[in-house]
């Protein structure tokens, strides 16, 4: 089934038979550990077979048991999780909070390095997944990161760039799930991939929520 998520062209998800366009943000919701494996795996196996870029960040496992899983369910693909050209894997502070400190705008200047950096080379399509469990430590700067989830919807349009920001739902309280709602344009859900009727374009989201995460945007995200 294909979802129609922009103008750019087409690309198997890895989930489902779900198609959609590169330059969409998504929020993977689960519950169990299955639910959320049926995203990751499927999801970036795809981009492994495709040769494109995966950007991972594990949380509720580490990146040495991800490691291991994926080489023993895709053993003909076990050398490449370890090609860094074919997978980026991050510990959650070393992707979203190096210095101690969550920032949206150091995240755009992080992620648009990393962007440029990938397509050096030639053209490159990016995957991005991550576990968002680490937000719900008291890290200075957290109370901002829906200001940096609505902010992604501009850095990613127009990219060879798909992400999936997955929320275990038995985790976070039902005010958190309403604003990563408001901030992902399309969501994943008991195996249903869905346009999301309550997302708010980040111009009205941020002007709302966040005005000053508004005003400081990197020219590269406009």
């Amino acid at each position: 089934m294909h979802i129609h998520t922009s103008n750019q062209r087409q690309l198997n998800l890895g989930y489902g038979d779900y198609t959609c366009n590169w330059g969409v943000h998504i929020a993977g919701l689960y519950e169990t550990e299955q639910e959320r494996d049926e995203i990751i795996f499927g999801f970036l196996h795809e981009g492994d077979l495709q040769k494109e870029l995966q950007l991972y960040c594990p949380v509720e496992r580490t990146i040495a048991d991800f490691n291991d899983s994926y080489q023993k369910k895709f053993p003909d693909c076990s050398a490449n999780v370890n090609d860094k050209n074919r997978f980026s894997l991050s510990s959650a502070k070393d992707l979203y909070y190096p210095d101690g400190v969550f920032s949206p705008s150091k995240m755009d200047l992080y992620l648009n390095a990393f962007f440029e950096n990938s397509q050096k080379n030639g053209k490159r399509n990016i995957r991005a997944t991550a576990e968002m469990v680490w937000a719900l430590e008291a890290i200075p700067g957290i109370e901002h990161l829906m200001a940096y989830e609505s902010r992604l919807n501009y850095f990613i349009a127009g990219k060879p760039w798909i992400s999936i920001c997955l929320y275990n739902l038995s985790k976070f309280n039902g005010k958190t799930i309403m604003k990563v709602l408001q901030t992902h344009p399309y969501t994943i859900s008991n195996g249903v991939i869905t346009e999301n009727p309550y997302y708010e374009n980040p111009d009205k989201w941020l002007k709302t929520n966040a005005p000053q995460f508004l005003n400081d945007l990197p020219d590269s995200t406009k």
